[in-house]
């Protein structure tokens, strides 16, 4: 046996050995996905009516604020519900300079209509309405994603779920937890930070005192719990009047960490991109000696006194636990939701179900595969034998491939390696029926191989690239489903291209190597 023979089957074996100890063991080496390993699948309502609020109410802000800086005075100017804005008490004498600031700010999203005694009402269009309903539910999309990714979930699937229902279909295999991760794809996240212009007090009433009992229209009162707070004892609620734009949100954030706080309890340190950064040092520095609100879903979780001005980091402290930390550190990189979510189903999906698909997908593989064996040994005979051996080293290479990698054999995964089967015999059967074709020119028998096989690279190289880009398509916009199948399907196009080409030679080499054939049993 010649060195070149030598040193591919050292190759052949050393593959081999790496894909059995990288398989080994099968049930804890290889992930599976929900349709067999089980989980749970979530049917999730994206409240879009949310995002349409916080639109509302964001232009209504900006255009109070305009007015002012013109000197308008008005009665009111606030959002009324999720698509419509009222401003009142607009000065007759202002009526025209109002119209045109109007125009300036909101007359790209909201149609105007005039009423009596200085009244108008913008309501947001038709179109504009529909595109921030898609947009909120395409953000919620990729937020679950984000989460979901961050949990280690194997092979999620976050998906619409039904068209024109503002629905998102979740399905996470393997989740034991199912409490925790409904919490983390649920929790809102809107971080705030917002400067306190009154209290804490025990109570509204007594945090509005002083103002006649009435709340500012650009201020709103805040609540938190008064142990985070430092004011009142454990388990009283204490309130905050604070602006309602608030100076920095968490979009603002670079990143987010579990952390702990001076007196060594855990808590979330953050830190923010540059413009935030510029943002909150602007903040800070013109507050100092003031206290800053850090507001979470609408709760006060901390509200530390500016001390000097900051502009790269904060901490949120509060009563956490550790894992409690980390999830809020999760969410909070992971970006706030844009609106609120409904669970509308949810289902615990059973191992019952999967291991009757393992085992259905596993008659099938052998069915096939034994199947093929036999046409293989009755049609090219010995030769068969060299055909069966390349395509169970396939599929040993496949699961190896995908054990290393920690991809999750799926249901559709499973058909994929049935279609690996079939797409290793058919390069098999061209190199075969070509050594056949050699044979017949009255070539040597290790001539009419080595022809065979280099004369057929080249449609198997053109086929399987095709196929590839096919998967590398199905991949980048199917489902969770449709990605198991082009996961499966390109690890296999691969790996058929080594055994195909460079195991089936090797043992036809070997073979030949070791004795003087007339004939080749083909």
């Amino acid at each position: 046996m010649n060195r070149n023979v030598q040193w591919k089957l050292v190759v052949v074996l050393a593959v081999t050995v790496l894909s059995v100890v990288a398989i080994y063991p099968p049930e804890e080496r290889i992930r599976l996905g929900l349709d067999l390993e089980g989980g749970v699948h979530m049917v999730l309502q994206v409240e879009t009516d949310d995002a349409l609020r916080v639109e509302s109410e964001t232009a209504a802000e900006q255009l109070g604020e305009q007015l002012d800086l013109q000197g308008i005075t008005v009665a009111s100017s606030s959002a009324v519900d999720a698509t419509t804005i009222r401003v009142e008490g607009v000065p007759g004498d202002r009526d025209a300079e109002f119209r045109q600031i109007a125009d300036d700010q909101v007359s790209a999203s909201y149609d105007r209509e005039t009423g009596a005694g200085g009244l108008y009402t913008f309501r947001m269009r038709a179109p504009v309405e529909a595109t921030l309903r898609d947009e909120s539910v395409r953000q919620a999309l990729q937020t679950i994603e984000r989460r979901v990714n961050e949990l280690g979930v194997a092979e999620p699937i976050v998906a619409p779920y039904s068209v024109g229902g503002y629905q998102i279909l979740v399905q996470l295999p393997g989740v034991s937890d199912v409490a925790r991760a409904k919490e983390i794809i649920r929790n809102t996240a809107l971080l705030e930070l917002k400067i306190v212009e009154d209290g804490p007090a025990f109570s509204q009433e007594e945090l509005l005192e002083a103002r006649n009992g009435v709340i500012p229209p650009d201020m709103e009162v805040v609540s938190g719990v008064s142990e985070a707070l430092g004011s009142g004892g454990p388990g009283s609620t204490s309130h905050y009047l604070v602006r309602r734009v608030a100076a920095v949100t968490g979009r603002d954030l670079r990143n987010a960490r579990p952390s702990l706080d001076e007196f060594n309890q855990p808590a979330v340190s953050f830190s923010f991109n540059r413009e935030g950064a510029r943002k909150f040092g602007e903040v800070t520095g013109a507050n100092i000696g003031r206290s800053l609100a850090i507001i979470l879903d609408g709760r006060v979780h901390t509200a530390p006194v500016i001390q000097s001005r900051i502009t790269d980091e904060g901490r949120i402290n509060g009563s956490f636990s550790q894992e409690e930390a980390a999830d809020l550190s999760l969410v909070l990189r992971s970006g706030a939701l844009p609106a609120s979510l409904t669970y509308l189903e949810e289902r615990t999906v059973g191992p019952t179900l999967g291991a009757d698909s393992i085992r259905a997908g596993v008659s099938a593989s052998l069915a096939g595969l034994i199947a093929v064996a036999l046409f293989m040994l009755a049609y090219y005979r010995l030769a068969g034998i060299n055909a069966i051996v390349a395509v169970g080293m396939n599929l040993l290479i496949l699961m190896g491939f995908m054990a290393y990698v920690g991809a999750v054999l799926t249901l559709p995964g499973i058909a994929g390696l049935i279609l690996t089967i079939g797409i290793g015999v058919d390069s098999n059967v061209l190199i075969f029926e070509r050594i056949k074709e050699e044979l017949r020119s009255e070539k040597g028998i290790r001539a009419a191989v080595a022809a065979g096989f280099d004369r057929v690279l080249l449609t198997i190289l053109d086929t399987h690239v095709a196929s590839l880009i096919a998967a590398a398509f199905l991949f980048q916009f199917g489902s969770g489903p449709i990605r198991g199948f082009a996961t499966t399907l390109a690890i296999g196009l691969i790996s058929n291209i080594f055994t195909a080409v460079f195991v089936s030679r090797t043992i036809f080499e070997t073979v030949l190597a070791r004795r003087r054939a007339a004939t080749l049993s083909i």
